[in-house]
């Protein structure tokens, strides 16, 4: 008789160990270890089936991967081309960022090329869903939805329909009677999941499924969920602004680097090919305090306005406030441009935001900053065709950034003429090239005999 085995194993990430222990060695969650009995029996090696045996990989035919366009351009940039049959795609973002209507229109299009789209929603009747397939024009024929929350309901429907596109919203609000535990649960999401992904792996057919995220903006359910998928998106966006950024956390299809834009709007989402124009300020005049940077989003290069406001003050702390500029890195830079440039700014408040809600975080951006900073302290306007991106150090250094020639190449299709990146060496040699542009040509003799 076979000896029955104990173990513990954590229902979070799934982590093992011979004895109980109350906090999980490896996601050090508290109270998830679990009593699990297996059986030990000596594995018996398997006949393999000549349909079954391994094939050298240079007689492997690929014929039947490839990228199946969603109709959605920006979507199928982040996937790598398009949606490969038998791929499974997770789809994770906040509450209300705009999931459920992407992948909607989505199915829209898929329906609308003569496919037959099964969409599942397990938070939603379907009578919600067809609402606002009305308000965003997303109506065929095609299309067909279902409203289940029972994991072997939605096997049935799959078998009923035989489509060519599943979707699932979500994964974690549908169960499975075969385990116990409540939707949502680490096991009920990794049986659910794990179900879904054999079904997609069998008939050759592509899952896109919903994630909800914890408030850390990580996956909701056992780290394994992300694991068991061949595509991981994250949909990305502020409330405060219609803009939104669908980025790959892991695919195994294509780069990881690429990222689509989206904007949101009474009538649905709509995708932005070129969202350039978005973070670039329409005033006519030149105004001090206005710079424009380049920044990377993937490998897409987007120019982005970063305005700056610095007021005297007699507080004995003056204030630092940012949008979508690092506040701890502006800091960096107010004391590069008192220290190695000579501009005095520690009895002033410096206000910095960036236009359209953008975000920076890469070091290319500091040049931009300073200069927009510098502009509004001598309260001189840099000229409109000017365009500036290189990283600061300590010392007063500008140096080279990744992509260069690629910022450079988007900041010449924008109409700027003028670049300073790099070459410009030190951070005072680097304002001095940025003022000048601004002025006219006997300014600039005036300028250079001062």
């Amino acid at each position: 008789m076979a000896k029955t085995q104990g173990g513990y194993r954590c229902t979070v990430c799934g982590w093992t160990t011979a004895k109980w222990v109350g906090r999980c060695g490896d996601c050090q969650a508290w109270d998830t270890m679990t009593e699990v009995l297996q059986a030990s029996t000596r594995l018996t090696p398997t006949r393999i089936a000549d349909d079954r045996a391994a094939t050298p990989i240079t007689k492997i035919s690929t014929d039947a991967v490839f990228h199946w366009p969603s109709g959605i351009t920006e979507f199928d940039r982040v996937l790598g081309g398009g949606v490969v049959p038998g791929a499974a795609i997770l789809l994770s973002g906040e509450p209300g960022v705009g999931k459920s209507t992407l992948l909607l229109e989505v199915a829209s299009r898929a329906a609308a090329a003569k496919s037959r789209v099964l969409y599942v929603s397990a938070e939603e009747s379907a009578g919600q869903v067809r609402l606002r397939a009305e308000r965003t024009g997303a109506l065929h024929e095609n299309l067909y939805l279902a409203a289940e929350t029972d994991l072997a309901a939605v096997v049935g429907q799959i078998d009923a329909i035989d489509p060519q596109l599943v979707i699932v919203d979500s994964v974690q609000t549908i169960a499975s009677s075969a385990v116990d535990g409540l939707a949502g649960g680490p096991s009920q999401v990794r049986e659910v999941a794990t179900t879904l992904i054999r079904v997609a792996k069998e008939r050759n057919l592509p899952v896109l499924l919903v994630g909800h995220v914890t408030k850390d903006g990580q996956v909701a359910g056992p780290r394994t969920l992300e694991h068991l998928v061949d595509v991981v998106c994250q949909f990305e966006g502020d409330r405060q602004t219609a803009l939104r950024f669908v980025r790959a956390l892991k695919n195994r299809f294509g780069p990881t680097d690429e990222v689509g834009c989206f904007e949101m709007s009474g009538d649905g989402i709509a995708e932005v090919p070129d969202p350039s124009g978005l973070f670039l300020s329409r005033s006519s005049a030149a105004v001090s305090g206005t710079c424009v940077t380049v920044a990377m989003e993937g490998r897409r290069a987007i120019p982005v306005e970063v305005q700056a406001l610095v007021i005297d003050t007699s507080a004995p702390n003056p204030r630092r406030v940012t949008s979508g500029v690092d506040a701890a890195r502006l800091a960096m830079l107010l004391a590069v441009l008192e220290k190695r440039a000579g501009i005095r700014v520690s009895d002033k408040d410096v206000y910095v935001s960036t236009v359209g809600g953008v975000r920076l975080t890469e070091p290319a951006a500091d040049l931009a900053i300073a200069v927009a900073v510098a502009s509004a302290v001598r309260d001189r306007a840099i000229a409109h065709n000017v365009v500036a991106f290189g990283e600061i150090s300590l010392a007063g250094e500008v140096r080279a950034v990744a992509a260069a020639r690629q910022r450079a190449g988007e900041a010449a299709r924008m109409g700027f003429r003028e670049v300073i990146d790099g070459e410009a060496g030190g951070i005072g040699e680097a304002l001095r090239l940025a003022f000048a542009t601004g002025l006219s040509a006997r300014e600039r003799e005036l300028d250079a005999a001062f």
